[in-house]
C-alpha cells in the first residue's frame, strides 16, 4: 500500500520550494483541480480526506519560517506536528534541531508524503497515523497550522491544545485568519504575508500569525 501511496503522490506533484521557506523543498500540487480530481478517482472508495498534503497551506509555512528562525523553540526537544499534511513544519522543526520531532495525519497520503518530503530534504521524522486529539505523549513542543476552518475539528483541537499548554508543553498555531480561531488564550508572536493563490485562497496573500497558547 506504501508503494501505492508514494507512486500516486509522485505522478501528480512537483518538487517545488513553498514561498516563504526556500530551505525546504516538497512534493506539490502544480495546480488545484487535477490533484483533486485525481484524489477524487482514486480514493473515493476508500473515504480518504481531500489532497490537503499536496499543498503548502499558508499557517504551516508560517510555522516553519518561525521555527526556522527561532531554533530556540524546538532545539534539543521532542516536537509533534499535529495534522502534519506535507509535513512542512515538521521538516522545520527537525532541521532546526528537534531531539526528536513526531507528525501525525489521518490520511495514508499524506503520511507517505511526509515520508517523501523528509527524505527529501535529508531529515528524520517519526511518522504517526491515527487520531491523536485527547494523547498527552511525550512532547515539549506541539506545532499545529490552520486547523481552525472548521467549528467541529476547532472546537476539539483547541480544547485539546489548552490541555497541553496548562500541562507546560509549548503550543504554536499557525492561522492566516480562519473563522474558528479561538478569541482568547492565545499570544501574538509574528505575522507573515504569506504567497498563496486564488485556486485554494481568496486572496494572493495570506496574513498569517504565529500564536501561542498561553501557559497559567
Amino acid at each position: 500500500m506504501a508503494d501505492r501511496h508514494n507512486a500516486f503522490i509522485r505522478a501528480n506533484t512537483a518538487v517545488e520550494v513553498p514561498p516563504l521557506i526556500p530551505e525546504i523543498r516538497l512534493h506539490l500540487a502544480t495546480e488545484l483541480v487535477p490533484i483533486w480530481r485525481a484524489s477524487e478517482e482514486a480514493l473515493a472508495e476508500m473515504g480518504v480526506p481531500p489532497p490537503y498534503w499536496a499543498f503548502a497551506w499558508a499557517g504551516g509555512q508560517a510555522l516553519a519560517r518561525y521555527v526556522l528562525d527561532n531554533p530556540e523553540v524546538v532545539a534539543g526537544r521532542a516536537v509533534l506536528d499535529f495534522a502534519s499534511g506535507s509535513g512542512l513544519a515538521a521538516i522545520a522543526a527537525a532541521m532546526a534541531g528537534a531531539e526528536t520531532v513526531t507528525a501525525t495525519d489521518i490520511d495514508p497520503y499524506a503520511s507517505a508524503a511526509i515520508g517523501l518530503n523528509a527524505a527529501l530534504n535529508g531529515v528524520g521524522i517519526e511518522i504517526a497515523t491515527g487520531d491523536m486529539i485527547g494523547s498527552m505523549g511525550p512532547w515539549d513542543v506541539v506545532l499545529a497550522g490552520d486547523i481552525c476552518y472548521e467549528r467541529p475539528l476547532a472546537d476539539r483541537v483547541t480544547a485539546w491544545l489548552r490541555t497541553l499548554s496548562e500541562a507546560g508543553v509549548t503550543v504554536l498555531l499557525g492561522d492566516p485568519g480562519r473563522t474558528y480561531l479561538p478569541k482568547d488564550g492565545l499570544d501574538w508572536l509574528v505575522r507573515y504575508a504569506v504567497k498563496t493563490t486564488r485556486e485554494l485562497e481568496d486572496t494572493d496573500v495570506r496574513n498569517t500569525i504565529v500564536w501561542r497558547f498561553a501557559q497559567s
